[in-house]
């Protein structure tokens, strides 16, 4: 495997990086907080000082960061990824981030002869752990060819789906669909607890039929409990939600469901809520399914 370059430590980027350190890469790392690489480091990484660095030493850069002004500002800010990387280098951004910037940031490389790729990632912080995230790749078929050895030791689905740009498409409608996937099953739980019915039986019911889902499988326990430990941060998708509603926007369709998606989370943020896993959406639809105490005759 080629020399890369991991930049990008957060909750999906350490474990997608320590997946690439065990399949034996050549691995250096950055992160724009510090201490977040010591266990990579443990695994026979080396942390650079700037992105810039990493470049220098890296063949194959990956970049996992939150949005797409971060991307922009690691790769084209000071000390940043195209300041280090030599003519032949590929970017893989494995990011969600914004189609349109996606071709732009592509544009500016291909400037300097680095390639890029663009690969979001699906299948939230277990996926990043496991190694089996869903991949949507965009970008030429040779870069995607470069690609590919590293993008199979993060992840399980790898498709790709077009030139660059087609892959944070694709994941604007991963998300899209599981902002109404999540809805549904937030909805369906509140409801069956308030009509009376033991929830986990409920749930051992729904699985057998046309109902099962992964969100049913893996993030009803949380709603019925009322209790959202990390998993996907709802902050995080309410930011992709926006990016598929621009592409929306764009390309002129409609989508009710989403946008009602995003006026819970958005709901939910005002609330503090962002840094909980994104199944904290029942805890909006509990909240909307309260009673409305009608002041008293004769109080204010």
């Amino acid at each position: 495997m080629e020399r890369i370059g991991f930049v990008g430590l957060g909750t999906m980027g350490a474990s997608m990086a320590a997946n690439l350190a065990r399949a034996g890469a050549p691995l250096t790392v950055w992160n724009r907080t510090a201490g977040r690489a010591s266990a990579l480091l443990e695994l026979g990484a080396r942390e650079a000082a700037t992105p810039a660095e990493l470049a220098a030493a890296s063949d194959v850069v990956v970049v996992c960061v939150s949005d797409t002004p971060d991307v922009e500002a690691v790769l084209f800010g000071s000390a940043g990824v195209s300041d280090g990387a030599a003519p032949g280098a590929l970017i893989i951004d494995c990011s969600t981030i914004s189609p349109a910037a996606t071709r732009d940031f592509g544009s500016r490389l291909a400037e300097r002869g680095v390639g890029m790729v663009d690969a979001p990632v699906s299948g939230g912080s277990e996926g990043a752990r496991l190694g089996t995230l869903t991949i949507f790749v965009g970008g030429s078929d040779t870069d995607v060819a470069r690609a590919r050895p590293v993008l199979e030791a993060i992840g399980r689905t790898i498709t790709h789906l077009g030139p660059l740009g087609n892959g944070q498409a694709a994941k604007a409608v991963n998300q899209v669909i599981i902002g109404g996937a999540y809805l549904g099953v937030a909805e369906g739980i509140v409801l069956g607890i308030r009509a009376g019915l033991d929830p986990h039986l409920l749930v051992e019911a729904l699985a057998g039929g046309a109902a099962q889902s992964w969100v049913l499988a893996n993030r009803s326990g949380p709603m019925i409990d009322d209790e959202y430990p990390l998993g996907f941060r709802l902050a995080l998708h309410r930011k992709d939600l926006g990016i598929a509603l621009e592409l929306a926007a764009a390309t002129e369709v409609m989508l009710p469901v989403a946008m009602l998606a995003a006026a819970l989370e958005d709901r939910l943020l005002e609330g503090g809520h962002g840094d909980e896993d994104m199944s904290v959406l029942a805890r909006a639809i509990r909240e909307l399914s309260e009673p409305v105490t009608e002041p008293q005759a004769g109080q204010d």
